[in-house]
This record gives C-alpha cells, sequence and structure tokens, in this order.
C-alpha cells in the first residue's frame, strides 16, 4: 500500500468518527430536550389534576366566587388542550393569573386559608410551581444547547444531511406577561 492511500484511507477514518460522534450528540441532545419537555408535561398534568379539589375547597367557602373559579377552570381546559411548547407557555401564563386571582380571592376567607385540605392543596401547588419552574429552565437549557449545535460547524453539516434535528422553541413568558414585566409598578417608600 502505498502512502497516499494510507492517508486517504485515515481522512475517511476520521471523517467518519467525526460524522459518527456529532450525530450521536445531536441524538443524544435532542433525547434529553424531549425528556425536558415530558418533565414539564408531567408537572402541568399534576398542577392540572391538584386543581378540581382546591376549586371544589374554595367553592365550599366563597359560594358566590363563581368568577374567579370559572376562570380557573376555562384556565385549566386551555392548559390541557395545548400542544405546542408557544400554545403551552400561553395556557400556563394564563392558567397562572388565573389561579393568582383565585388564591386573592382566598385572602377574604380566614376560615379557607385555616382548613387542613386547602392548606395541603396550597403546599403542594407551590412546591409543584417549584418543580414546573425547575423543568421549564432544564428544557429551556437543552434546547438552547441542542439550537446551538445544529448551528455550529460541522453540526450543521451533518444535520443537513439527515435533516433530522429541528430548532425548538424556548418556554417563554408569554407576551402579556412582558408587557406586565415592562411596565411593573414602581414602588416607592
Amino acid at each position: 500500500m502505498s502512502i497516499a492511500w494510507i492517508v486517504i484511507l485515515i481522512i475517511v477514518v476520521v471523517l467518519i468518527v467525526v460524522v459518527w460522534g456529532t450525530y450521536n450528540s445531536l441524538v443524544k441532545l435532542d433525547e434529553r430536550v424531549n425528556e425536558a419537555w415530558s418533565d414539564i408535561t408531567v408537572q402541568l398534568k399534576r398542577r392540572s389534576d391538584l386543581i378540581p379539589n382546591l376549586v371544589e375547597t374554595v367553592r365550599g367557602y366563597a359560594k358566590h366566587e363563581t368568577e374567579a373559579i370559572k376562570a380557573v377552570s376555562d384556565a385549566r381546559a386551555k392548559m390541557m388542550g395545548a400542544r405546542s411548547v408557544e400554545d403551552t407557555a400561553e395556557a400556563d401564563g394564563s392558567f397562572v393569573g388565573a389561579l393568582s386571582r383565585l388564591m386573592a380571592v382566598t385572602e377574604s376567607y380566614p376560615e379557607l386559608k385555616a382548613d387542613k385540605n386547602f392548606q395541603q392543596l396550597s403546599s403542594e401547588l407551590t412546591d409543584t410551581e417549584d418543580k414546573i419552574q425547575a423543568a421549564r429552565r432544564f428544557y429551556n437549557a437543552g434546547a438552547k444547547e441542542l439550537n446551538t449545535k445544529i448551528k455550529l460547524f460541522p453540526s450543521n453539516l451533518i444535520n443537513n444531511l439527515v435533516g433530522h434535528f429541528k430548532a425548538r422553541d424556548y418556554f417563554e413568558v408569554s407576551e402579556d406577561e412582558k408587557a406586565k414585566i415592562a411596565n411593573a409598578p414602581e414602588v416607592k417608600f
């Protein structure tokens, strides 16, 4: 074998190893993002499952607060019907807003706040909200890593060859929530 053939063989082997390694790293990142999205949906489902119990508990004490209760129920239905990351983020924003209004209503009912069932549900809801935030951060970090890898050389060439991996949307605050954040009230003491 001549030296030219050995060099060509080495170059081919190196190219195969680079393509193989890059493709496998894209697969791993894609699966990490899928796993993170699954974690979000599990936590959102858990929160949605807690809501009917919370609503019934509030309804027992605050019978005339039907508007806040209906808003939570409607937002829950919208959340359960969301399919894309963008739809889920928008539904989550609506849901959190409606839930905040419901929790504000409970402030008017000291006997409700003292109810053990309500306290337990509130505690579980707070814990779930923390888990949702952690899952969102994990998902967004994975989406960033995958999106970056798809755009970088040589991954972009390999992805173009297989055409398999797509950039992921971030799970962000809805436009309404961004506007509220931008126009936050000024606090003066």
